[in-house]
């Protein structure tokens, strides 16, 4: 009976895409919301959904996002992005020679960042549009192909371009992220720059909203150890936060 629920629960969430608790209750009016959290906790455990603020959302809803063009996946999530960007932001200083990758959330960062004197580097187009908007900020864009979907450029000759380059702190994003299969893209040459960029700054800061938990992309870039700061929203679930956390990965 325990797992008929449960199946019928997860049945219930791919349907809808996203569910509250308050309607979960009014579908099972016997089972109490105690047990509810636990059924919704055993399918997160299972991969099946992500648990959000008063409910839990479907991870095959969240898979849909994938390839969706740039312009619409910039409306996706766009609370969870601005917070998230608002907490990079705060932590730019003057002076600082940063990574920017060309990400949606990199584009609400873009928005959000200081306007004070600073070395940026990026291969996003739309990243590079906002900033050249900032007066003291000093913009560096790397050439080479275009990919449609994101608005970035990659290069095989990233390694080169970037050999007497030095920043302090790459400020990247993730199209999914699994705690087996780390942070993960969906194109070979996007996920060598990450790597690339991951090894020649001094830290790393992912921003990752909870909508990208439990999606898997083709390319790996990046495990948990890897960073030394997870940026994210507060539908993150908490027992994620906890094992970054327990890896002297500060979490914001």
């Amino acid at each position: 009976m325990k797992r008929e629920r449960i199946e019928e629960i997860a049945e219930l969430i791919d349907k809808r895409g996203k569910i509250s608790l308050e309607q979960l209750e009014e579908r099972f009016p016997k089972v109490s919301q105690m047990t509810l959290r636990r059924d919704l906790f055993t399918l997160e455990e299972e991969g099946r959904i992500i648990r959000i603020r008063g409910g839990a959302m479907s991870v095959k809803d969240v898979q849909k996002s994938s390839g969706v063009p740039y312009a619409k996946k910039t409306n996706l999530n766009t609370d969870e992005k601005r917070t998230i960007a608002q907490k990079a932001a705060a932590l730019i200083d003057e002076g600082a020679s940063i990574f920017i990758d060309g990400g949606t959330t990199a584009l609400y960062f873009a928005k959000e960042m200081p306007d004070v004197a600073c070395n940026v580097f990026t291969n996003g187009i739309a990243v590079a549009q906002e900033l050249a908007k900032k007066k003291n900020v000093n913009i560096h864009l790397l050439g080479g192909s275009l990919q449609k979907d994101n608005l970035s450029t990659v290069s095989s000759l990233a390694p080169t371009y970037f050999i007497d380059v030095n920043f302090e702190l790459a400020i990247i994003s993730a199209t999914a992220f699994t705690p087996e299969n780390g942070f993960s893209c969906n194109t070979i040459m996007g996920a060598d720059l990450l790597k690339l960029i991951c090894q020649k700054a001094k830290f790393t800061y992912m921003m990752l909203d909870s909508s990208k938990i439990g999606k898997i992309m083709p390319y790996t870039f990046a495990r948990a150890q890897d960073i030394n700061v997870l940026i994210t929203d507060e539908n993150f679930p908490q027992k994620l936060k906890e094992q970054f956390q327990n890896m002297d990965i500060v979490v914001i």
